[in-house]
C-alpha cells in the first residue's frame, strides 16, 4: 500500500500563478509564398495551430459559451497569442479595430472577468515591412529591433493604458525561437545572427529599453525555448531584460525531464524570478493533422503527469497547449470544441471534447491562482513497483488541494496522513479510462473525516483529488477565491 503524508505547515513554493490553457487570437489566412523564402513551409506547418479555433467574433452566444468552459474548468494562467500583423500591419499604421483584434479583446475581457493571469505572447511577427530578404515574413527576425519594440511597446500602451486590462503578467515576444533543442521562429536568412546564447536577447533589451521610456513595467519573459530544453551549460546572457523565464516542452514530464525543469526553476527563483511552463503536451501520443493522441486519455495521465512533478520542483504556471484549437491542423489538442473537422466550418454551440476537458479540469478546477505548494510524500514498498505520484497545495484562503496519478494498469490502495489542513472535510474526486463522455459529472464521490487517517482505491490508469473545495459539477472552477487576498497584478 502506498502512504501518501502531507504536512501543509510546510511551504515548498507559493506559486506566482496558477494552471491554464493557451487561448489564441489569430484568425486570418495565412498564406506561405515559397518562391522566394529559405522557409519553404507548407501553411498548416508554418502557423502551426495557434490560429483559427475561435469563433467568428459576431457570434456573441459561443463566445459566451467559451468564458463558461473558461470558468468551469477554473483557468488560472492563460497563454494569449496574437502576432504583428494584426496589430501593426504597416511601418507607420495601426489597426485596432479589425476582427482579430476585436477577438483579442474578448479574450482578455473573458480573463479580467475570471480574474486569471494572461502571458502575452507575440508569436511571430509576419509583417514584411521588417523582415530580412529571403526569409518568409512569418518566421523572419526583425530588421530593425528599434522598429519592433516601438511597435510591441505601442500595442502594451494600448491594452494597458487606453484599454485598461489588468489582466497581463507577462510579455514574451516570440514562440520558440532558436537556442533550445529546436526551433525556428526568428530566421536571419543570409544576415549573420548576433552573437550570445539566443538570438533573441538583443531584442529583448531594446525592448525594455523601449517599456521602460515610456513607464511601463510589464515584465518581459523568456526564452521560451523547446522542447524540454536543459538549462545552458555556458549560462544565460537575457537574464537583465526579463522578469520572469519560460520554457516548453512536449514530452510529458518523466524524472529526467522533471529535473531538467528542476534546474530552471531553482535559477529563476535565485535570480527573484517566476518560472513558468508555457507550453506542454506529449507528441510522443500523437500529433499532426487531425491526430486523436493529444485528445487521449493517455494524454491526460501525461499532462497529470506534467503538473505533479512540476509543482513538486518549483514550478510558479502552466499552460497546457491548448484551449481552442481547430484540431486539423497539428493534433486533437482543443479542449472544447469550436470547429466542425468535417465540414470545415464552425459549429453553433461549443462543447466540451470530454475525455481531455473533464481529464485536465480535475486538475484545475480545485487549483487556486497563487496556490502555496505544501510537503508531500509518497512512499511503499520497492516490491510493489512503481508507485502513484502526489503533490499537495494550499491556497491562499486556506483550503487544501491533494493531485494523486496512478498511471499503473492495476488498482493501488493508498493511505493518507494529511496534518496542518484546514479542519473541513476531503472531498474525493476521480477520472479514470472509460468514463469521460459527455454524460460524465464531476460530481465528490465520497467525504474523507479531516486530520484522520484514510485509506482510498485509486482506480488503474487514474487521476484522483482530494480537497476542502467542495465543488459540484454545476459550480464554476476556483481561479480566484472569494474572501482570499489577492494582489491585484
Amino acid at each position: 500500500m502506498a502512504r501518501i503524508r502531507v504536512n501543509a505547515h510546510k511551504t515548498l513554493h507559493t506559486m506566482a500563478s496558477g494552471i491554464g490553457a493557451s487561448w489564441h487570437a489569430l484568425a486570418r489566412e495565412i498564406p506561405v509564398e515559397n518562391e522566394g523564402y529559405t522557409h519553404p513551409a507548407r501553411e498548416e506547418n508554418a502557423r502551426g495551430s495557434a490560429w483559427g479555433g475561435n469563433p467568428p467574433v459576431s457570434a456573441t452566444e459561443a463566445w459566451d459559451q467559451l468564458e463558461t468552459h473558461a470558468r468551469w474548468l477554473g483557468l488560472d494562467l492563460v497563454r494569449v497569442e496574437l502576432d504583428q500583423r494584426m496589430y501593426q500591419p504597416e511601418r507607420d499604421r495601426f489597426d485596432w479595430d479589425n476582427g482579430e483584434m476585436q477577438a483579442l479583446y474578448r479574450i482578455l475581457d473573458a480573463c479580467e472577468r475570471l480574474g486569471a493571469d494572461v502571458f502575452l505572447q507575440q508569436m511571430w511577427r509576419h509583417v514584411g515591412w521588417n523582415a530580412f530578404p529571403g526569409v518568409h515574413p512569418l518566421i523572419s527576425a526583425p530588421r530593425s529591433l528599434e522598429e519592433h519594440a516601438r511597435g510591441l511597446a505601442t500595442l502594451v500602451e494600448h491594452l494597458v493604458r487606453k484599454k485598461g486590462y489588468r489582466c497581463i503578467r507577462w510579455l514574451s515576444i516570440a514562440n520558440e525561437p532558436p537556442g533550445g533543442t529546436w526551433g525556428y521562429w526568428w530566421e536571419y536568412g543570409d544576415a549573420p545572427a548576433p552573437g550570445g546564447l539566443t538570438p533573441i536577447t538583443p531584442a529583448l533589451r531594446v525592448l525594455r529599453q523601449e517599456l521602460d521610456a515610456r513607464g511601463l513595467d510589464l515584465p518581459l519573459s523568456g526564452p521560451d525555448w523547446t522542447d524540454q530544453p536543459p538549462f545552458p551549460q555556458g549560462g544565460i546572457d537575457f537574464d537583465s531584460p526579463i522578469g520572469a523565464y519560460d520554457i516548453h516542452t512536449y514530452r510529458g514530464l518523466d524524472a529526467r525531464g522533471q529535473a531538467i525543469v528542476a534546474r530552471w526553476a531553482a535559477w529563476a527563483h535565485e535570480k527573484g524570478k517566476p518560472f513558468l511552463l508555457t507550453e506542454f503536451g506529449n507528441m510522443q501520443l500523437g500529433w499532426g493533422g487531425d491526430d486523436p493522441g493529444p485528445a487521449s486519455f493517455a494524454a491526460v495521465l501525461s499532462n497529470a503527469e506534467v503538473v505533479i512533478r512540476s509543482l513538486n520542483v518549483g514550478v510558479d504556471g502552466l499552460n497546457r497547449w491548448s484551449f481552442t484549437n481547430r484540431g486539423d491542423l497539428d493534433g486533437q489538442w482543443q479542449l472544447v470544441r469550436t470547429w466542425d473537422r468535417d465540414r470545415k466550418a464552425f459549429l453553433n454551440e461549443v462543447l466540451p471534447e470530454p475525455v481531455p476537458y473533464y481529464g485536465f479540469g480535475i486538475l484545475t478546477r480545485f487549483v487556486a491562482k497563487g496556490s502555496r505548494v505544501v510537503d508531500c510524500r509518497v512512499a511503499g514498498s520497492e516490491k510493489e513497483g512503481p508507485g502513484p505520484l502526489a503533490t499537495a497545495v494550499l491556497s491562499p484562503g486556506g483550503q487544501l488541494t491533494v493531485l494523486v496519478l496512478n498511471v499503473t494498469a492495476e488498482r493501488a490502495r493508498a493511505s493518507f496522513e494529511i496534518s496542518g489542513g484546514p479542519p473541513s472535510p476531503l472531498h474525493v474526486y476521480q477520472v479514470e479510462e472509460g468514463t469521460l463522455g459527455f454524460s460524465f459529472r464531476m460530481e465528490p464521490l465520497r467525504a474523507l473525516a479531516s486530520g484522520k487517517p484514510a485509506e482510498l482505491t485509486l482506480p488503474a490508469r487514474s487521476v484522483t483529488v482530494l480537497t476542502t473545495f467542495e465543488r459540484a459539477h454545476g459550480d464554476d472552477g476556483v481561479t480566484v477565491e472569494k474572501g482570499a487576498e489577492q494582489d491585484a497584478p
